[in-house]
């Protein structure tokens, strides 16, 4: 590049900036796609290095190789070049031997009988009329040897083809292989020493695997030397008068072509001629175009099992160590084993490490989730626990029956306190399970909540405070405020949050819960006329064992708001807590409920 520069710089034309800024990108580009390559060149190495190929990669190159192997079997079967070229040379033989034919019946027959013709005179005597071919037939005109042999060697020799000229009674005349010029050697090929042809195994292999392919089940050629011509289907055809053809093999295997046509003078036949290829000439074409097809085939071959280790490297290596990355989570040798990440490759591998790692960090915090639920339930049993050994304790000591009846309520009131809470404990550790194998249904929220504020206005659990239901009226039927879910867990929602409610309104207030759809979603909001909440703990009254009521001690596990996001977050909504302002005055709080609609 150095050098082009300097030579264009000698010419007086100099590279422009902004040509140098075009050819940036191209550069750039360059260098990214060499980098591709590289990288993938050194993983496809680091893949053949481990020596290792996995049960998907040997299923992958066997499956490309397989269909390869069929794709050249097609061809190789199927293949009509063989066919064309043996058509050709099959009306190639024939029009030459019709060529020599008429030279030999022109040149090379005889007449003993014949006479002197006045072509002036109307009477022509030994003459046979025309239109008389019985006539013509019985006058023999026999084929001169003498005159055939130099028509055969100036015609037939030069095409490597072997001519043989038989009279009419199907005698051997001529055989082009004893015709020889002046001084030239007569060579004829020996047959093989005995063993001298057995092929090797390859060899053998390939035998057989041609054996397989059409045109194998041929008719043996032998050769018929001194003997009658008429062993021949083309010579007693040829002889009739009819041009015939006939594809034979030899004891090689090889295949020979040969044709006979008659030789005829007056429409007599006089004899026939039988022109035969070389053994092996139509093969070698042959075997020369399959060789270049299987040229083709090794090249194919490689590219395609290279390209089949690359693209099962590509797959099998990465769910590999996905395997075994989820083995070690399995197993738990490590605190945080990560996952694998290939969520940059964008295809279905991609997709399974990003499920993978969502769902191992889901895992992850579960087991955080749990072991903080095992700490705080720790903790919560020990505080009912610890007010209990105390009380007992002083108990022994105490001399007043007012004391000892003090004391004994103490212990009553953590008995009960620690029956609640290990109720509520795990009635929150079996919702996972239940919650899982439970199919949802659809609720309607309208008939829900109806049942819920019934439920607390009959039983006389809201004596002091009023608890008022309002559904939208913009809402169209009932049929559009429904909900795909458990209605047992949405009801023991509802109740939750109403009894919260009650828990912080004053005697005589109202309890609001309101009911709307807004763009496929069900809200439900619960006011109440309380103190409303801190903003420091918007969120933390979801948390386990939270509790901010007045008269909390004992009564109350504070695990009803954590249990109560959690199956709203099954149902794939979500619960927040906010105050009900009117300016600077808190009116209350607000639990809002948003639930996506099931239409």
């Amino acid at each position: 590049m150095a050098s082009l520069i300097e030579d264009e710089s000698e010419n007086g034309e100099r590279l422009e900036p902004a040509a140098t800024s075009r050819a940036a990108p191209g550069t750039a580009l360059a260098s990214r796609l060499d980098a591709r390559v590289t990288r993938t060149l050194a993983a496809f190495r680091g893949f053949l290095a481990r020596g290792r190929f996995s049960s998907l990669t040997r299923r992958i190159v066997a499956f490309n190789v397989a269909a390869l192997f069929v794709l050249l079997t097609g061809i190789l079967y199927l293949n009509q070049f063989r066919e064309g070229l043996i058509d050709a040379r099959r009306q190639s033989l024939l029009t030459q031997a019709e060529i020599i034919a008429g030279a030999i019946a022109e040149g090379a027959t005889s007449t003993p009988d014949a006479q002197v013709i006045d072509p002036l005179s109307v009477e022509r005597v030994g003459v046979p009329p025309p239109g008389d071919p019985q006539a013509l037939a019985d006058r023999t005109l026999p084929i001169v040897p003498e005159d055939a042999a130099p028509i055969l060697r100036r015609l037939v020799l030069p095409t490597q083809t072997r001519a043989r000229l038989y009279d009419k009674d199907g005698w051997i005349v001529l055989d082009s292989r004893q015709l020889s010029a002046s001084g030239q050697v007569v060579a004829f090929e020996l047959p093989p020493p005995e063993g001298a042809d057995d092929p090797g195994f390859f060899e053998g292999v390939a035998d057989w695997v041609l054996s397989l392919l059409p045109g194998r089940d041929l008719e043996r050629f032998r050769d018929a030397g001194s003997q009658n011509g008429t062993m021949y289907v083309e010579v007693v055809g040829a002889l009739a008068g009819t041009p015939s053809s006939m594809e034979r093999v030899n004891d090689r295997g090889e295949l020979i072509v040969s044709v006979a046509v008659p030789i005829q003078r007056y429409r007599a036949v006089l004899g026939a001629l039988m022109l035969s290829t070389r053994g092996g000439d139509i093969d070698a074409i042959v075997r020369a175009e399959r060789f270049a097809i299987l040229q083709v085939f090794l090249v194919a071959l490689g590219v395609t099992i290279l390209l089949s280790v690359v693209l099962a490297g590509t797959i099998a290596e990465p769910v590999r160590r996905l395997a075994q990355a989820a083995e070690i989570v399995r197993r738990g040798k490590s605190a945080r084993a990560q996952i694998p990440d290939f969520t940059g490759r964008r295809d279905e591998i991609g997709e399974l490490s990003g499920s993978l790692r969502d769902m191992t960090n889901a895992l992850y915090n579960r087991i955080d989730a749990i072991e903080s639920f095992a700490a705080d339930v720790a903790h919560e049993l020990k505080n009912p626990l610890t007010s209990l050994r105390s009380a007992v304790e002083t108990f022994r000591l105490a001399k007043d029956a007012g004391a000892k009846e003090r004391l004994m309520q103490i212990i009553q009131d953590d008995v009960r306190r620690i029956d609640r809470l290990i109720s509520d404990i795990s009635n929150a550790s079996r919702l996972d399970a239940e919650l899982s194998r439970e199919e949802m249904e659809d609720v309607n929220v309208v008939t829900l909540l109806k049942t819920v504020c019934d439920l607390f206005t009959e039983t006389g659990v809201a004596a002091h405070a009023r608890v008022l239901l309002e559904i939208d009226p913009g809402t169209q039927g009932r049929e559009g405020m429904t909900v795909k879910g458990f209605d047992m867990r949405l009801g023991q929602v509802m109740r939750n949050l109403i009894d919260n409610a009650l828990s912080f309104t004053p005697k005589g207030g109202t309890i609001r819960v309101f009911a709307e759809r807004v763009r496929g979603r069900i809200i439900i909001r619960v006011d109440d006329e309380g103190p409303g909440i801190p903003p420091v703990s918007f969120e933390r009254i979801f948390d386990r064992f939270h509790t901010d009521r007045p008269d909390s001690f004992g009564k109350h596990s504070g695990l009803g708001l954590a249990i109560s996001r959690q199956i709203v977050e099954v149902h794939g909504g979500v619960i927040r807590a906010e105050n009900r302002m009117d300016g600077e005055m808190v009116l209350g709080a607000r639990f809002t409920v948003d639930l996506p609609a099931a239409d």
